[in-house]
């Protein structure tokens, strides 16, 4: 039920700067480092100070709001949302796509700290709107656009949500061996590795490698009957290519792309006797262990994100 008293979860991540200090310690050790490398540590200190500046305008409202939680993105894995909470992801688009696989229908707001910096494609708000739209997001009278999520499921039971994609191979620059079967086709492959792609993410990962591999068709000669289209950010459905597929006496070629429907799944048996992973969303941490033996299935999650608009 809509109440004004619900709270508010800030989801924030740590900026450039941030980082720097951690592993440097001092200001003036961080400067040296960048400087060092021909860098500029002014547009860290700017970046920095945009980003401080965007919290500390989120925070007023927050706090003239009353019920508010600041998180770092990194204890996420770890957080326990109640069911009526509202998030607010203060930006880059990683954080946003970060966040929502750890929610469950919950209103999702992404607040751009620095457009002059950042497109925000998941950003569609600044700092000093949120005092505009946030009685509305908590009263749910706001709209907010679906995103579909995929899933992977390990036969062991482990499970790994993923908005933009699923990488499926090596965690080192080595070849990943698998059985890949999807569509009644099955086939042994060695590869650079899989990539597991939602509508968000069809815009990102899955359309360079489509993009590459339309241009190399091209200079052979074989000109692509259309141009690539990224699938819609709440389509029904996923995508899968492998990237760098080897043919060879024990491997083949032929099932490299295809699109995962409601209700199909993707499924891929390791061959890879270490090293072997999935990870979501080009974060390593968030990953599976994938070695010889264990069978991945992957398909349209449940789940889906709401992103307030």
């Amino acid at each position: 039920m809509p109440r004004a008293d619900r709270k508010v979860v800030l989801v924030t991540r740590r900026t450039r700067l941030d980082e720097l200090l951690a592993r440097h310690q001092t200001l003036s050790q961080a400067r040296y480092f960048v400087e060092r490398l021909g860098a500029d540590f002014g547009d860290y200190q700017a970046e920095h100070e945009a980003y401080a500046t965007a919290r500390l305008t989120v925070l007023d409202t927050l706090e003239a709001h009353g019920r508010y939680q600041a998180l770092d993105r990194s204890l996420l894995p770890n957080f326990v949302f109640a069911p009526d909470d509202v998030v607010v992801a203060l930006g880059q688009d990683g954080v946003v796509a970060n966040t929502i696989k750890y929610l469950d229908g919950h209103p999702l707001v992404g607040v751009n700290p620095d457009p002059a910096r950042h497109d925000g494609l998941l950003l569609p708000f600044q700092p000093m709107d949120l005092s505009r739209i946030l009685p509305d997001v908590l009263a749910d009278r706001r709209g907010a656009k679906s995103i579909t999520l995929a899933e992977a499921t390990l036969t062991d039971g482990q499970r790994l949500l993923a908005v933009n994609d699923f990488f499926v191979g090596p965690r080192s620059h080595t070849s990943a061996r698998y059985r890949i079967a999807f569509d009644g086709r099955a086939e042994v492959q060695s590869s650079s590795g899989v990539i597991v792609s939602t509508g968000l993410g069809s815009t990102a990962w899955m359309k360079s490698i489509v993009t590459g591999s339309l241009a190399v068709a091209q200079a052979f000669g074989s000109a692509p009957s259309a141009p690539y289209e990224p699938l819609p950010w709440d389509s029904p459905a996923l995508r899968f290519a492998v990237r760098e597929p080897f043919p060879s006496r024990s491997s083949q070629a032929a099932l490299v792309f295809g699109t995962i429907p409601v209700g199909g799944a993707l499924k891929v048996l390791s061959m890879m006797g270490g090293n072997g992973v999935i990870f979501s969303d080009g974060i390593e941490a968030d990953r599976l262990e994938f070695n010889s033996g264990v069978e991945a299935r992957f398909a349209v999650a449940t789940r889906a994100g709401r992103l307030v608009i």
